[in-house]
């Protein structure tokens, strides 16, 4: 590409990773079918890593070309927001799938779960348990990201990062704590609607933190590597948004899956 344009528009070069990624995320897909299917969890861990690996290189291309080359002029930051705006809203659009699922089965229980909700055998988690305390963490990280979105407008170096490093360490906390509810959970996904609706809804919930938390965690790396500015740091502003859309998501999880649907 030219060195001079005569446009304030971003040409992306050449790049593998597109390919590269559509190719880890299917030896990732192919290898979790294999995985239900024969207990083998190796082809799901080679597309993961290959997926993670590419991922990153992916990430260093596009930080290395808006912080090192300039090229994220204010006309592409622009076209950068609506384009998250409209990720995230297709996000809504998922969510609202596995709501719409779980009050079609709950509102009219059929003949084969008992006309009940939750269904008869089904015991459901204690909204006031771990529920309750992972609302708290999700609302805690919900402050500290603003926190630190505040504290990099105003250039404050040091609140930026603690602020930031608290929320990964939130994000962090959250996942263990589901992890270790999934252990504990009295009932599978193969029990009923009831099961079915409770993993898909949750378990991409916390995929989602877990992505949301490793997006904070590139931008902590990168503020600690001075790439962000009072004025130009879009790429903490995405995973601020993205961090809140999670947060909400969450607040309908709890009070529709833990606290009205048991």
């Amino acid at each position: 590409m030219s060195a001079h344009k005569n446009h304030p528009f971003h040409l992306v070069e050449v790049s593998p990773w597109p390919l590269y990624g559509a190719l880890g995320a299917m030896t990732m897909m192919m290898g979790l079918i294999k995985w239900f299917h024969t207990q083998d969890s190796s082809l799901f861990l080679l597309g993961m890593s290959l997926s993670i690996v590419i991922s990153a290189q992916w990430w260093r291309d596009v930080t290395r070309e808006s912080t090192l080359q300039g090229l994220h002029t204010l006309k592409v930051t622009v076209g950068l927001r609506w384009g998250m705006i409209l990720f995230i809203t297709s996000e809504v659009f998922f969510f609202i799938s596995f709501f719409w699922g779980f009050f079609h089965s709950s509102l009219s229980p059929s003949a084969e779960i008992g006309m009940i909700w939750p269904p008869k055998g089904i015991v459901p988690f204690n909204p006031a348990q771990i529920p309750l305390l992972n609302t708290l963490i999700l609302l805690s990280s919900g402050i500290t990201v603003t926190w630190a979105h505040h504290a990099l407008m105003e250039n404050n170096y040091s609140q930026a990062s603690e602020s930031l490093f608290l929320t990964v360490l939130l994000g962090v906390y959250f996942t263990l704590l589901q992890a270790y509810e999934y252990q504990e959970a009295p009932f599978t996904i193969a029990d009923a609607v009831y099961g079915s609706s409770f993993f898909m809804a949750t378990g991409f919930h916390g995929l989602h933190v877990i992505i949301g938390t490793t997006f904070l965690a590139t931008c902590l790396v990168r503020h600690l590597n001075n790439h962000f500015s009072p004025t130009h740091h879009f790429g903490f502003e995405a995973a601020a948004w993205y961090w809140h859309f999670v947060d909400v998501v969450w607040l309908f999880l709890y009070i529709s899956i833990y606290w009205w649907g048991s």
